[in-house]
């Protein structure tokens, strides 16, 4: 059975080289597991959407919330899922400082990633429009 996860967190440190260890991290690790998904980061915050099989999306989540470069994890939707969204990447990445302001600003009060501030639903919405914006990099 197929789920999506998506959360949010503050990172303890978001120089570059610590989102590129967690990206490395998750890319392999997703692979072995058959994971996919994508992580979205800007002003120390981190949005992620996770997808695969139950088992593996339940144990990768509860390693997120132990990881100590996260704090404030927070669940924002859950739902089994016929197909995935994000499958054509282990890891996506998006760095809001090299989104058009517009796309943010369209999904909430302020021109900044806060998924902290609305709902799953519309964390959810931001995530298809970066797809469609072709704003997702990363590798498969």
């Amino acid at each position: 059975m197929l789920v999506r996860l998506l959360y949010a967190s503050r990172a303890v440190d978001a120089t570059p080289a610590v989102i590129e260890s967690i990206l490395g991290t998750a890319r392999q690790h997703n692979q072995d597991s058959g994971i996919t998904g994508i992580l979205v980061y800007g002003g120390g915050i981190f949005m992620q959407a996770i997808e695969g099989g139950r088992r593996a999306i339940s144990d990768l989540y509860g390693t997120i919330q132990r990881d100590p470069r996260h704090k404030d994890v927070v669940l924002l939707h859950y739902e089994e899922i016929v197909e995935r969204r994000f499958g054509g990447w282990t890891m996506g990445l998006v760095d809001t400082t090299r989104v058009n302001a517009s796309v943010l600003l369209k999904y909430s009060e302020r021109a900044v990633l806060d998924p902290y501030a609305v709902s799953g639903k519309v964390s959810l919405a931001l995530l298809e429009e970066l797809m469609a914006t072709a704003s997702i990099v990363g590798h498969t």
